[in-house]
C-alpha cells in the first residue's frame, strides 16, 4: 500500500487522536450493546477510521456532510460531541436526534451533518440537493457524501453521478470500499471492481486511495475538495479500506475467511500511523499514554451524560410526526 509523507508533529498527533477516539468509542459501544444499554441495529466503523479522520480534515465547517448508517466515526470527527452521540444511542432526548434516530440516524444541523441514512445509497440524492442549493446561492461550499461499495450497484448512485456531472455540482463522492456489500463480496455483484474506473465514465475526476493511510486520505480529499470548490465539478474517491468487525451486531460474519481479516488487520490505520510517528521521533510513550487517557475520559463522560439523560415522555411521541389532516 502507498506511503504518504508525514505531517507536522501536532497534526500527526491530532489525526492519531481522532482515529483512536473513534476506535475506543466503537469498542465501548460493543460493551454497552452487549449489556442492552444500546438497542436496535448498530454498524461499527472499526478498521475504517482513517477515512473519516482524513476526509474531515480536508473540508470546512460550512461544508455539508452526508453519511451512511455506519456513521459514528464520521459524526465524532465532524465535531458532534461524544455525549450527544452516546445519548442518541441510548434513545435519550439529549441525543443529537432527540433519541428518535438511534445508531443509524445521527443528525446535527449545527455541524451540517445530514445523516446517518439507513437506506443503501439513500444519501446520494440528498447530497445533490445540498450541493445544488449551494451552487444556486453562489456559495463556495462542497458536500462530502460517504457511501459504501454496495451503493455503487444502486440506481441512485448512477443517477446522482450523472446529474452531478451534468450540472457541475460540487459533490465529493466518497466511496468507502470495504470489499463487501453486507455479506456479498464485491466480485459477486460488480462486473467492474475498479470503482474509480467505473466512476470516471461519468466524466469526473476519480481515483483510488489507500483508505488505511489517514495521511494519504487527507491529501486526496484536500485535492478533490479544492477541485470541487473552485472548479465547480464533482470528484470521486474510492477509499480502499476494510471493516475489522462484522457488518452489524447481528451478523455472524461467516462469509469472510478469517485469514483475510487477520491479513487486513496488519494494515490497522491507527497502529500504522503510530509506528510511523514513533519511528520519526514525533510520538513518545508519554504522548500515547496521554492520548489514551484523554480519549478514555471523553468517552466515560459521554456515557455518564447518556446515563443521566431523559427518555421522551409518552405524550410527546406524536411530536414531529406529520400526516394529512393532523393538527400542527
Amino acid at each position: 500500500m502507498s506511503v504518504a509523507p508525514l505531517p507536522e508533529r501536532e497534526h500527526g498527533l491530532h489525526l492519531l487522536r481522532q482515529m483512536l477516539l473513534v476506535r475506543r468509542f466503537e469498542e465501548k459501544c460493543v460493551e454497552l450493546y452487549s449489556a442492552a444499554k444500546i438497542r436496535g441495529f448498530m454498524h461499527l466503523y472499526i478498521g475504517e477510521e482513517a477515512v473519516a479522520a482524513g476526509v474531515m480534515e480536508a473540508i470546512e465547517p460550512e461544508d455539508a456532510v452526508v453519511a451512511t448508517y455506519r456513521e459514528h466515526g464520521h459524526a465524532l470527527v465532524r465535531g458532534i460531541s461524544a455525549g450527544a452521540i452516546m445519548a442518541e444511542m441510548y434513545g435519550k432526548v439529549e441525543g443529537c436526534s432527540r433519541g428518535r434516530g438511534g445508531s443509524m440516524h445521527l443528525f446535527d444541523a449545527a455541524t451540517r451533518f445530514y445523516g446517518g441514512n439507513a437506506i443503501v445509497g439513500g444519501g446520494l440524492p440528498l447530497a445533490l440537493g445540498l450541493a445544488l442549493a449551494d451552487k444556486r446561492a453562489g456559495r463556495e461550499r462542497v458536500t462530502a457524501c460517504f457511501f459504501g461499495d454496495g451503493a455503487v450497484a444502486e440506481g441512485e448512485f448512477h443517477e446522482s453521478m450523472n446529474l452531478a456531472a451534468l450540472w457541475g455540482l460540487p459533490v465529493l463522492f466518497l466511496c468507502e470500499n470495504n470489499l463487501y456489500a453486507m455479506g456479498t463480496a464485491i466480485g459477486r455483484y460488480e462486473s467492474e471492481t475498479d470503482l474509480a474506473l467505473k466512476a470516471a465514465s461519468y466524466e469526473m475526476p476519480a481515483w483510488a486511495v489507500d483508505g488505511m493511510d489517514v495521511i494519504a486520505v487527507e491529501a486526496a480529499a484536500r485535492k478533490a475538495a479544492a477541485e470541487a470548490r473552485l472548479g465547480g465539478t464533482p470528484c470521486f474517491l474510492e477509499l480502499r479500506t476494510y471493516r475489522f468487525r462484522a457488518h452489524s451486531m447481528y451478523d455472524p460474519d461467516l462469509y469472510r475467511p478469517k485469514e483475510e481479516i487477520e491479513r487486513w488487520k496488519q494494515h490497522d490505520p491507527i497502529a500504522a500511523l503510530s509506528e510511523r510517528l514513533e519511528a520519526a521521533g514525533l510520538l513518545s510513550a508519554e504522548d500515547s499514554a496521554e492520548i489514551e487517557r484523554a480519549v478514555a475520559e471523553e468517552i466515560e463522560a459521554a456515557i455518564a451524560f447518556a446515563e443521566a439523560g431523559t427518555l421522551e415522555p409518552v405524550e410527546d411521541l406524536k411530536r414531529f410526526v406529520y400526516w394529512e389532516g393532523a393538527e400542527i
